[in-house]
């Protein structure tokens, strides 16, 4: 039975990796090569691990997800779209004038599902302790789970975030970094230096767990593993930017550009025929 369910978030990946590169190709959405890295793991948060109300998103039951990275935006929408948050045809909004299907997402209430506007990097982070602690005092035992990437992490406010998670001891949020190894225009060991994530948050107070982030098995094992955690927790993805795509795995160009007709029918033979 757990082979099979791998078996199926492997394959809503597929889908759902399918339908954002055809946003890009056809919206001009840039961003693409953040959306692949974090993919599987919204899939499995979202399929998987979270208590997810899709016909009620503001259930008080429900588990909360911020998203950090906020560019990786169209990864999340589709991600609320193929969940049943809203319908698949509101995806043709996307890069529309007046249009809340963007790069980033909208504040709250705007769409279904969304439950920060986040994209001024590093800011994702503290919200989702704020709603972490909110959540502790009220005795709801709802859980919270934030994607961070890998460059935010020079952010000043992200360690504020953690040193407060960490002497709060709040064991019901999660933090998933996305190490995809760039951020916007260079590799992060480039920009400040290489001290390895995961001795970092431990010396932040977090228990870390260090996985492939493409991997179901791993990404399912960790996140069992942190409900029993007492403090913080922080999942280590090491990702692909790109991921799925051949000629995007790890060329940043795929940061800002969007896929012309040629690549685009390349990239669909490849999602096609895997």
């Amino acid at each position: 039975m757990e082979h099979n369910q791998f078996e199926r978030l492997e394959s809503i990946s597929k889908i759902v990796r399918k339908a954002v590169v055809d946003t890009s190709h056809k919206c001009k959405i840039p961003h693409l090569g953040s959306c692949l890295s974090c993919l599987d793991l919204l899939v499995n948060l979202y399929w998987r691990e979270m208590k997810c109300f899709p016909s009620d998103p503001e259930n008080s039951a429900r588990d909360v997800f911020v998203l950090s990275k906020g560019h990786a935006s169209p990864a999340l929408l589709h991600i609320l779209a193929y969940r049943g948050y809203f319908g698949l045809d509101r995806l043709a909004e996307f890069g529309q004038d007046g249009s809340y299907f963007h790069e980033h997402p909208p504040m709250p209430g705007l769409i279904p599902g969304v439950e920060a506007a986040t994209g001024s990097l590093g800011h994702g982070l503290p919200i989702a302790t704020g709603i972490a602690l909110a959540n502790r005092i009220s005795s709801n035992a709802k859980r919270i789970f934030c994607i961070v990437g890998d460059g935010e992490c020079n952010e000043g406010v992200i360690w504020e975030a953690a040193m407060f998670a960490s002497a709060a001891r709040l064991s019901n949020l999660t933090v998933i970094v996305d190490y995809n190894k760039w951020q916007a225009t260079s590799r992060t060991v480039e920009t400040l230096g290489s001290i390895p994530l995961s001795k970092k948050w431990q010396s932040f107070g977090w228990n870390v767990e260090n996985i492939n982030g493409h991997s179901q098995q791993e990404i399912s094992k960790s996140l069992d593993a942190s409900r029993a955690n007492t403090g913080p927790n922080a999942i280590i993805a090491n990702t692909v930017k790109g991921k799925g795509i051949s000629f995007m795995e790890d060329d940043n160009n795929w940061h800002y550009k969007t896929p012309n007709p040629e690549e685009y029918i390349k990239a669909l033979n490849e999602l096609v025929g895997s």
